[in-house]
């Protein structure tokens, strides 16, 4: 039996172990499909307070890790194939292990969608990213592309001519699934050309093993071109880790968990942190924030039903 059982080990999750560890809760932190989360695919961060200098994102994960660990933190590698919700203590199935717990945090995470090119795996967080947001900086005056159709893709291909001297715009169909307003927005902007239709074929590196080009294919007429560029940002959207709670908890259309009144759900003792419920800011400090307030609503939920903390 577990006061506090945690799914998920990126910021949101590795956040919620170190404030849960220091109430005393002894928490159990499962890793979960991505151990480490978003950032493990990270270079340097640059945005997270406190580091002027930046931080590499494994080495972020690291640190936080190890302090919720000193904190008196418990970690066990696997993802969680089942839970029981219906009534407490929950219950939570990984590989072949089963917990019990009274209080819950589900700080899963989500999960990129990928091109599925081994190049794009090899070359994340050398030139080939997901996140804007996080990564534009490094691309002042330099030639970048962005792969999607949606507004998420339109989103990131204006935010990037704030640093980039060219965004191309590749999408695979002459259509988009962006809404009119955002792509005439990214039309207009004279920094972004679009190329469609077209697929990235390749993403081809330079001799420095960082990106270089890009080799893109029509779909229509099979003629290959190759783009000379610096970055790749893959704009097709993320998936939030939330099969396992299917029909438990409640979610949006996309699969995103709900919460009410900060990290609470409908179930009385299961929170929600981190990109599993934030399908909007997705950062490393939001992630961190949300993360705190789940473990405080789950030590507070435990005083309340005087329950006390197992030692």
């Amino acid at each position: 039996m577990h006061n506090v059982v945690i799914i998920g080990s990126g910021c949101a999750g590795l956040t919620a172990a170190i404030y849960a560890a220091r109430a005393n809760l002894k928490p159990l932190v499962i890793d979960g499909h991505e151990p480490g989360g978003q950032l493990t695919l990270t270079t340097m961060v640059e945005n997270y307070p406190g580091f002027p200098d930046g931080i590499l994102g494994p080495e972020l994960i690291e640190n936080m890790r190890k302090q919720a660990q000193r904190f008196g933190a418990e970690f066990k590698s696997g993802a969680v194939s089942e839970v029981a919700l219906g009534r407490r203590p929950f219950k939570i199935v990984a590989g072949k292990e089963a917990y019990e717990t009274k209080t819950l945090i589900v700080a899963a995470g989500a999960s990129a969608r990928l091109l599925g090119l081994p190049s794009e795996r090899h070359l994340m967080g050398h030139g080939v990213s997901t996140c804007a947001t996080c990564d534009g900086y490094f691309f002042r005056g330099k030639p970048i592309a962005v792969v999607g159709g949606g507004d998420t893709a339109m989103e990131e291909a204006i935010f990037l001519t704030r640093y980039a001297s060219k965004v191309y715009l590749v999408h695979r169909r002459a259509e988009f699934r962006a809404s009119k307003i955002m792509l005439d927005r990214a039309r207009a902007n004279e920094k972004v050309e679009f190329v469609t239709p077209a697929v990235v074929d390749e993403i081809l590196p330079h001799a420095n093993g960082h990106v270089g080009s890009v080799r893109l294919r029509n779909p229509v007429t099979n003629a290959t071109t190759e783009l000379e560029l610096d970055g790749v940002f893959v704009a097709i959207g993320h998936d939030p880790n939330t099969i396992v709670f299917r029909g438990k908890l409640e979610m949006d259309p996309n699969g995103y968990l709900i919460s009410l009144n900060g990290s609470k759900t409908a179930i009385p003792g299961v929170f929600v942190a981190g990109d599993v419920q934030d399908h909007r800011y997705r950062q490393a400090v939001t992630a961190a924030g949300s993360g705190c307030m789940a473990a405080m609503d789950a030590e507070k939920f435990l005083e309340e039903h005087n329950e006390e903390a197992l030692s």
